[in-house]
């Protein structure tokens, strides 16, 4: 076990042998840290809260009451094999959410990345990959082998099915649940969700240039007039490289054999 000699303990805290603690961190009453964490400096853990398994936190993330981090999946495929959580830094984690450590079939690893925002009683699962100054919304929850890309928001008590991919800058409304991949910078809404729109507000808020978002807003209609990637790829080549558009194509076009969420 390493503690930093400027961390903050409470008595009553549990530290399991082999735990790293860095430099300035705060573990408060009651609180859990496995034998098997890394928290870098910085780190707050608030009372009553579990880190545990194979996971590292990093710095500057807090962590809030009755979380619950690392656990083993909710798979029934999972045998016990080692896997693993790393969190990245600047992240709040606010009370009861829960994010699982990845399976040996989904890569092994669950990968959140840095400044993101995950509300009370929310979920990651197993072998997610989620991005940057992403939101998740009091009640939501992201299933398995999920990919939410830098700055998505995804709205309270909404859903997103397993191996779903959301591009970057995409906003789920909520209540909704999304059973299919999502475009960059799209807006989807509704109990069963449709592509209901651009997520306008965000790009705004954002700065992007008007131009930027008018392209976005053409390739939009024009991706409304078929089927995606048939429509993707006749278009592919015709917008600037580097833009909005050209990353909206480009998502299409990955690596999934996944549908796509359309507009209704």
């Amino acid at each position: 076990m390493t503690i930093d000699a400027s961390a903050v303990i409470h008595p009553s805290a549990v530290v399991e042998p082999g735990a790293v603690i860095g430099a300035g961190c705060r573990i408060g009453p009651f609180a859990l840290i496995g034998p098997e964490v890394v928290l870098a400096a910085g780190v707050e853990v608030k009372s009553h809260a579990v880190i545990t398994g194979q996971t590292s936190v990093g710095e500057g993330t807090t962590v809030f009451s009755f979380a619950v981090l690392g656990e083993v999946p909710q798979d029934l495929k999972y045998r016990g094999e080692r896997t693993r959580l790393t969190i990245g830094a600047r992240n709040r984690i606010r009370e009861h959410v829960t994010m699982n450590t990845g399976t040996e079939g989904g890569g092994g690893e669950t990968v959140v990345g840095d400044d993101g925002l995950f509300m009370a009683g929310c979920h990651v699962a197993h072998d997610c990959r989620i991005g940057n100054n992403v939101i998740l919304v009091n009640g939501s929850a992201v299933a398995g082998h999920c990919v939410l890309e830098d700055g998505v928001i995804v709205g309270g008590m909404s859903g997103v099915h397993q191996w779903v991919r959301i591009g970057r800058g995409a906003i789920i409304g909520a209540v909704t649940m999304v059973t299919a991949d999502v475009v960059p910078h799209g807006l989807v809404q509704g109990p069963r969700g449709t592509l209901d729109g651009l997520n306008l507000v965000g790009l705004k808020r954002r700065g992007v240039d008007r131009a930027e978002i008018h392209g976005l807003r053409d390739l939009y209609e024009a991706l409304g007039e078929g089927n995606f990637r048939e429509t993707a790829r006749r278009l592919d080549g015709t917008v600037p490289p580097g833009s909005l558009a050209a990353e909206v194509l480009a998502f299409i076009l990955g690596p999934s054999d996944r549908s796509f969420l359309t507009p209704a």
